[in-house]
């Protein structure tokens, strides 16, 4: 093949213009041909190419550059440094939503009030009939007690004791039980039986307490208090609880005296009557009542102010009352919502004789998010705790559950503030000897958390709580308190001496119609999440969801060129196993035994040799198919 002579243009073979037309057509046709799944031929293409084309900013510097060695070192390490920080982000973001924090949500909300329960005790114990004879006998070790202690004659109103002999047996057997646990002087650590006739100690030097043992006497706790006022009231009340656990039936105590206590009751304007209050007694705060606690009929506010709520004259004399128990005047007044037991010590206060006060109340309720948001619970039945109350549940209710309890489990016996568990019976030192000793440790163990009763108990996911503010002033003033005495000795036969000191009144309303709800809702959701992990990508790389999407598909990328890899890999590893060394082996082997003797003129032979080159790990492209049949001739 070569030119003409004298042809003044070079003409190609007709065989080579087929051959690149077939070319170029097949070309075209790749050119225009669109495959379902697009592969590429190796790494270094898959990454150019997704750099070129890809919306997120600073990926086409690592290819545009790629001539300067400098330039793409610096855009790879800001590059990848950006993307670190960006999912350093991403990482405090995550943390903050499975935190799980609450938005807190005030809202103020108008209408008609449904009145709280109000529980008034007479804030003394009772002197009563049933236990008259013992408290009596109690009051005479008092008296010999404190004559010895401090040199204190005290004043005896003894009740009539009408069979001399049997008050004696009894007072033997309180006596006996008394003297196993006596106020004892303690100075310092050191505790000392009280001597007898001892004037001359410094009584700033001393302290007063109590010592309780346990049964077999090998260990002892000492009650001991600062205040001689406060060891005379805890021992007396000691054993005043013992006394009202030998009663077997509660309802033995129940002496409802409403009308010598509560002189007048209003609400609304109109008269209170037995069907609006509940009776219950309280070891230390005597004859309780407790208004508005029946859920049929419950007292609902029209309006705001002092008129449109609940006014009580009360009648605050301390007569046929336990001195020793209760050391001040008044009645103990408690706001608490229906169906919840009323824990006096907690949330009462006292009023005051001879004064009128008033308590606004302001509503409000919390709502508390429960799940993974907060520990609350919804009704308590997730609680490990029973609920001794017939009450439902609150956070106190559970605490005194839980220590009552206790209780049972460690001492043997119930503490008798506390309800019954089944089956369980009330602490008695006649029947439960270490008993005292028993609920002093316990109870040290209770405020120091041992029990984990504070740890068990838990909030209630919805709870209302009334905010309470006073005011007082002087009632009845000094111009009308005759009057009033006069009308009150008619109508309530009140004759007392100290009329001043003997009534009170309390008047207990809403301060307005609006009650805020304290609310939670999420403060980072599903939705914000998204937002700010969207804000933090924009932030870094100027890219939207769909650069993620790129992203995702380069990944998805990576993995299929990587399995189609291994596996030709694999597939020329086996075709290399399948081949073997053999041939060359037994031509070897061949050549040794048909080897030509010297002298004799060398043969010309061929060889043909199957060479399979093993696939690069940059390229898809099967060269070891490609190149076989290579011919060595020597």
């Amino acid at each position: 093949m070569g030119t003409e002579p004298g042809s003044g243009s070079v003409k190609m073979p007709e065989g080579e213009k087929t051959r690149q037309w077939k070319q170029e057509e097949e070309q075209q046709q790749k050119e225009e041909q669109e495959g379902l799944i697009e592969f590429y031929s190796s790494y270094q293409e898959l990454f150019q190419f997704f750099c070129s084309n890809t919306t997120i900013h600073g990926a086409i510097r690592l290819v545009c550059s790629k001539k300067n060695k400098m330039k793409t070192a610096f855009w790879s390490v800001l590059f990848f440094l950006t993307f670190g920080l960006m999912y350093w982000q991403f990482g405090i973001l995550y943390r903050e939503y499975f935190s799980y924090p609450v938005n807190l949500n005030l809202n103020l909300n108008s209408d008609r009030l449904a009145f709280p329960a109000v529980t008034l005790c007479t804030l003394n114990p009772y002197r009563y009939s049933a236990i008259r004879k013992k408290l009596d006998e109690l009051d005479q070790i008092t008296h010999q007690t404190l004559l010895d202690l401090y040199g204190y004659n005290m004043s005896l109103s003894r009740s009539d004791w009408s069979v001399p002999g049997t008050q004696k047996r009894s007072s033997r057997s309180l006596l006996h039980q008394v003297q196993r646990h006596p106020l004892r002087r303690q100075k310092r650590d050191n505790l000392v039986n009280l001597p007898e006739n001892s004037p001359s100690v410094d009584k700033n030097d001393w302290k007063i307490g109590f010592v309780l043992c346990s049964e077999n006497n090998k260990d002892c706790f000492h009650q001991a208090y600062s205040s001689g006022v406060d060891a005379v009231r805890e021992w007396y009340s000691f054993h005043y609880i013992n006394i009202l656990a030998q009663i077997p039936d509660a309802k033995a105590l129940d002496e409802s005296d409403f009308e010598n206590f509560i002189y007048s009751c209003r609400f609304n304007e109109a008269t209170c009557d037995k069907a609006n209050y509940t009776h219950f007694h309280h070891p230390l705060y005597g004859n309780c009542y407790t208004f508005n606690d029946n859920s049929s009929s419950l007292w609902t506010s029209s309006l705001p102010g002092i008129n449109n709520g609940l006014s009580l004259v009360v009648r605050t004399e301390q007569n046929d009352f336990i001195p020793l128990l209760s050391t001040v005047t008044g009645a103990r007044v408690m706001v608490h919502d229906q169906n919840e037991p009323a824990f006096m010590d907690d949330g009462g206060f006292n009023v005051r004789p001879g004064i009128e006060t008033s308590i606004s109340m302001r509503k409000e309720m919390t709502v508390r998010m429960g799940g993974s948001y907060s520990d609350c619970t919804e009704d308590g039945s997730d609680v490990p705790v029973q609920n001794l109350f017939s009450s439902r549940y609150t956070e106190q209710v559970c605490i005194r559950s839980c220590f009552q309890l206790n209780m049972v489990e460690r001492c043997g016996c119930a503490y008798y503030f506390y309800p019954l568990p089944a089956g369980a019976r009330y602490c008695d030192y006649t029947k439960h000897v270490a008993w005292g000793y028993c609920y002093y440790k316990l109870l040290a163990e209770f405020k120091a958390d041992v029990l984990r009763c504070f740890h068990k108990c838990r909030k209630p996911c919805k709870m209302t709580q009334y905010q309470l503010s006073a005011g007082y002033s002087r009632w009845p003033s000094a111009v009308s308190e005759d009057w009033v005495f006069h009308v009150l000795s008619k109508q309530n036969k009140y004759n007392i001496t100290s009329k001043r000191n003997g009534v009170a009144k309390v008047n207990i309303f809403f301060e307005e119609w609006n009650y805020k709800t304290n609310g939670e809702s999420p403060a980072f959701t599903v939705v914000t999440l998204l937002s700010q992990l969207g804000n933090q990508w924009s932030l870094w790389f100027g890219s939207s969801v769909l650069s993620v999407m790129e992203l995702a598909e380069l990944i998805l990328d990576v993995i299929a060129i990587t399995f189609i890899l291994g596996l030709r890999w694999f597939r020329s590893r086996q075709q290399l196993s399948a081949l073997g060394p053999a041939p060359a082996a037994q031509g070897n082997a061949a050549g040794h035994a048909e080897a030509p003797p010297l002298g004799t003129p060398p043969h010309r032979f061929s060889v043909e040799a199957v060479v399979t080159t093993l696939p690069s790990y940059n390229s898809l492209d099967p060269r070891g198919a490609s190149r076989e049949g290579g011919v060595a001739h020597e």
